[in-house]
Protein backbone atom coordinates (compact mmCIF):
# COMPACT_ATOMS: atom_id res chain seq x y z
CA UNK A 1 0.00 0.00 0.00
CA UNK A 2 1.77 3.28 -1.07
CA UNK A 3 1.99 5.72 2.04
CA UNK A 4 0.73 9.26 1.83
CA UNK A 5 2.59 12.13 3.36
CA UNK A 6 1.64 15.30 4.83
CA UNK A 7 2.96 18.35 6.07
CA UNK A 8 0.00 19.53 8.40
CA UNK A 9 1.22 23.34 9.78
CA UNK A 10 3.31 25.56 6.88
CA UNK A 11 3.30 28.98 6.88
CA UNK A 12 2.77 31.43 4.14
CA UNK A 13 3.92 34.69 3.28
CA UNK A 14 0.65 35.87 4.62
CA UNK A 15 2.22 35.73 7.91
CA UNK A 16 3.98 38.00 9.32
CA UNK A 17 7.70 36.32 9.79
CA UNK A 18 7.04 33.88 6.45
CA UNK A 19 8.41 34.49 2.75
CA UNK A 20 6.49 31.54 0.95
CA UNK A 21 4.45 32.78 -1.84
CA UNK A 22 1.65 30.16 -2.36
CA UNK A 23 2.79 29.08 -5.32
CA UNK A 24 6.48 28.07 -4.18
CA UNK A 25 4.53 26.37 -1.00
CA UNK A 26 3.08 24.03 -3.62
CA UNK A 27 5.59 23.63 -6.20
CA UNK A 28 7.92 22.97 -3.33
CA UNK A 29 5.28 20.24 -1.41
CA UNK A 30 4.90 18.24 -4.92
CA UNK A 31 8.95 18.12 -5.03
CA UNK A 32 9.42 16.72 -2.15
CA UNK A 33 6.64 14.16 -2.33
CA UNK A 34 3.89 15.39 -0.41
CA UNK A 35 0.79 14.63 -1.22
CA UNK A 36 -0.78 17.10 1.30
CA UNK A 37 -0.18 20.25 3.17
CA UNK A 38 -2.22 22.43 5.83
CA UNK A 39 -1.68 25.83 5.28
CA UNK A 40 -2.43 27.56 9.20
CA UNK A 41 -0.99 31.64 9.19
CA UNK A 42 -1.14 33.86 11.95
CA UNK A 43 -4.63 35.49 12.27
CA UNK A 44 -6.16 34.81 8.66
CA UNK A 45 -7.27 32.16 6.08
CA UNK A 46 -5.73 34.51 3.17
CA UNK A 47 -2.81 32.41 2.40
CA UNK A 48 -4.48 29.52 2.76
CA UNK A 49 -6.99 29.96 0.41
CA UNK A 50 -4.73 31.03 -2.16
CA UNK A 51 -2.91 28.24 -2.21
CA UNK A 52 -6.18 25.89 -2.83
CA UNK A 53 -6.41 28.17 -5.89
CA UNK A 54 -2.46 27.37 -6.91
CA UNK A 55 -2.79 23.80 -6.51
CA UNK A 56 -6.28 23.20 -8.22
CA UNK A 57 -4.35 21.75 -10.99
CA UNK A 58 -2.27 19.25 -9.15
CA UNK A 59 -2.59 16.04 -6.94
CA UNK A 60 -1.38 17.69 -4.11
CA UNK A 61 -4.30 18.25 -1.28
CA UNK A 62 -4.49 21.60 0.82
CA UNK A 63 -6.24 22.00 3.57
CA UNK A 64 -7.28 25.48 4.74
CA UNK A 65 -6.59 26.11 8.58
CA UNK A 66 -5.50 29.46 11.16
CA UNK A 67 -3.27 29.97 14.02
CA UNK A 68 -4.19 31.98 16.68
CA UNK A 69 -2.46 33.10 19.76
CA UNK A 70 -4.29 32.31 22.84
CA UNK A 71 -3.63 32.52 26.88
CA UNK A 72 -2.92 29.22 26.87
CA UNK A 73 -0.65 29.00 23.55
CA UNK A 74 -1.19 28.62 19.88
CA UNK A 75 -4.33 27.22 18.83
CA UNK A 76 -4.57 25.82 14.66
CA UNK A 77 -7.66 25.65 13.42
CA UNK A 78 -7.48 23.02 10.85
CA UNK A 79 -10.46 22.54 7.54
CA UNK A 80 -11.20 26.37 8.21
CA UNK A 81 -12.10 28.67 5.53
CA UNK A 82 -12.66 31.64 7.50
CA UNK A 83 -11.18 33.67 10.04
CA UNK A 84 -11.27 33.35 13.20
CA UNK A 85 -12.39 36.38 15.61
CA UNK A 86 -12.17 35.23 19.04
CA UNK A 87 -8.74 34.84 21.31
CA UNK A 88 -9.91 33.22 24.34
CA UNK A 89 -9.58 29.76 24.73
CA UNK A 90 -13.01 28.54 24.90
CA UNK A 91 -14.39 30.85 22.73
CA UNK A 92 -11.44 29.92 19.53
CA UNK A 93 -12.67 26.37 20.56
CA UNK A 94 -15.75 26.94 19.79
CA UNK A 95 -15.65 29.30 17.25
CA UNK A 96 -13.41 26.54 15.05
CA UNK A 97 -16.24 23.74 15.98
CA UNK A 98 -19.00 26.54 14.73
CA UNK A 99 -17.19 26.06 11.27
CA UNK A 100 -16.83 22.79 11.23
CA UNK A 101 -12.80 22.63 12.01
CA UNK A 102 -10.52 20.99 14.21
CA UNK A 103 -8.15 22.28 16.78
CA UNK A 104 -5.27 21.59 16.91
CA UNK A 105 -3.00 22.11 20.01
CA UNK A 106 0.55 23.41 18.39
CA UNK A 107 3.95 23.10 19.81
CA UNK A 108 2.23 22.26 23.27
CA UNK A 109 5.76 21.94 25.08
CA UNK A 110 8.19 24.15 23.07
CA UNK A 111 6.68 26.97 25.89
CA UNK A 112 5.24 26.85 29.49
CA UNK A 113 1.66 26.51 29.67
CA UNK A 114 0.30 26.36 33.40
CA UNK A 115 -2.96 24.75 32.57
CA UNK A 116 -1.69 22.68 29.56
CA UNK A 117 -3.32 19.14 31.03
CA UNK A 118 -6.76 20.97 30.57
CA UNK A 119 -6.09 22.43 27.52
CA UNK A 120 -5.45 18.96 26.07
CA UNK A 121 -8.54 17.47 27.04
CA UNK A 122 -10.05 20.02 25.34
CA UNK A 123 -8.29 19.73 21.91
CA UNK A 124 -8.92 17.84 18.99
CA UNK A 125 -5.46 17.14 18.07
CA UNK A 126 -2.30 17.51 19.35
CA UNK A 127 0.74 18.45 17.44
CA UNK A 128 3.43 15.91 18.65
CA UNK A 129 6.26 16.20 16.13
CA UNK A 130 7.08 20.14 15.26
CA UNK A 131 9.92 21.31 12.71
CA UNK A 132 11.05 24.31 15.01
CA UNK A 133 10.72 22.28 18.56
CA UNK A 134 13.61 19.93 20.37
CA UNK A 135 13.10 16.21 20.13
CA UNK A 136 12.86 16.34 24.04
CA UNK A 137 10.06 18.72 23.81
CA UNK A 138 8.10 16.96 20.85
CA UNK A 139 8.81 13.58 22.69
CA UNK A 140 7.28 15.41 25.96
CA UNK A 141 4.09 16.75 23.12
CA UNK A 142 3.71 13.25 21.78
CA UNK A 143 3.47 11.54 25.53
CA UNK A 144 0.70 14.94 26.28
CA UNK A 145 -1.04 13.26 23.41
CA UNK A 146 -1.34 9.72 24.05
CA UNK A 147 -2.14 10.24 28.17
CA UNK A 148 -5.52 11.95 27.13
CA UNK A 149 -5.86 9.60 24.15
CA UNK A 150 -5.93 12.02 21.47
CA UNK A 151 -5.08 11.85 17.63
CA UNK A 152 -1.55 13.52 17.25
CA UNK A 153 -0.14 15.01 13.80
CA UNK A 154 3.25 16.26 12.38
CA UNK A 155 4.04 19.70 11.48
CA UNK A 156 7.26 21.30 10.23
CA UNK A 157 5.86 24.51 11.01
CA UNK A 158 7.43 25.87 7.71
CA UNK A 159 8.29 29.96 7.14
CA UNK A 160 11.20 29.00 4.67
CA UNK A 161 11.46 26.57 1.98
CA UNK A 162 14.06 24.14 3.17
CA UNK A 163 11.61 23.44 6.03
CA UNK A 164 8.39 22.16 3.99
CA UNK A 165 8.35 18.34 4.65
CA UNK A 166 11.38 18.14 6.90
CA UNK A 167 8.32 16.18 9.74
CA UNK A 168 5.69 14.94 8.06
CA UNK A 169 2.48 13.25 9.10
CA UNK A 170 2.14 9.89 7.05
CA UNK A 171 -1.30 7.82 6.77
CA UNK A 172 -1.69 4.33 6.85
CA UNK A 173 -4.36 4.98 4.69
CA UNK A 174 -4.41 6.64 1.00
CA UNK A 175 -6.74 9.63 1.33
CA UNK A 176 -7.61 11.40 -1.88
CA UNK A 177 -9.60 13.89 -0.43
CA UNK A 178 -10.24 16.90 2.31
CA UNK A 179 -12.81 14.92 4.00
CA UNK A 180 -10.78 11.30 3.17
CA UNK A 181 -8.12 13.44 5.14
CA UNK A 182 -10.08 14.18 8.05
CA UNK A 183 -11.51 10.76 8.62
CA UNK A 184 -7.29 9.47 8.77
CA UNK A 185 -6.46 12.37 11.16
CA UNK A 186 -9.91 11.48 13.42
CA UNK A 187 -9.16 7.75 13.30
CA UNK A 188 -5.57 8.18 14.36
CA UNK A 189 -4.37 6.01 11.34
CA UNK A 190 -1.07 8.06 10.56
CA UNK A 191 2.13 8.11 12.01
CA UNK A 192 4.68 11.01 13.01
CA UNK A 193 8.52 11.07 10.92
CA UNK A 194 10.87 13.65 10.25
CA UNK A 195 14.30 15.65 11.66
CA UNK A 196 13.76 18.66 13.47
CA UNK A 197 15.12 21.98 11.34
CA UNK A 198 17.91 23.18 12.75
CA UNK A 199 17.87 26.47 14.87
CA UNK A 200 20.05 28.66 12.23
CA UNK A 201 16.27 28.26 10.46
CA UNK A 202 14.92 29.86 13.22
CA UNK A 203 17.35 33.34 12.93
CA UNK A 204 16.42 33.10 9.38
CA UNK A 205 13.01 33.62 9.85
CA UNK A 206 13.62 36.38 12.81
CA UNK A 207 15.58 38.33 9.63
CA UNK A 208 12.53 37.90 7.62
CA UNK A 209 9.89 39.47 10.18
CA UNK A 210 12.54 42.61 10.77
CA UNK A 211 12.86 42.68 7.14
CA UNK A 212 9.27 42.90 6.27
CA UNK A 213 8.63 44.93 9.49
CA UNK A 214 11.00 47.36 8.29
CA UNK A 215 9.41 47.37 4.37
CA UNK A 216 6.37 48.14 5.69
CA UNK A 217 7.20 51.31 7.30
CA UNK A 218 8.46 52.36 4.54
Amino acid sequence: MQMIEADLHIHSCYSFDSILSPRSIVRTALKKGLSAVAIADHNTVKGALRTEKEAVATHLIVIPGIELKTEVGDIMGLFVETNIKAREIDEVLDEIKEHDGLAVLLHPTRKHISNLKETAKKVDIVEALNGRTSRSRNLEAERLALRYNKPFIAGSDAHLGLEIGCVRTVFEDTPNTLEDVRRCIIKGKRNVVGKESPYVVHALSFGTQIAKCVLRSV
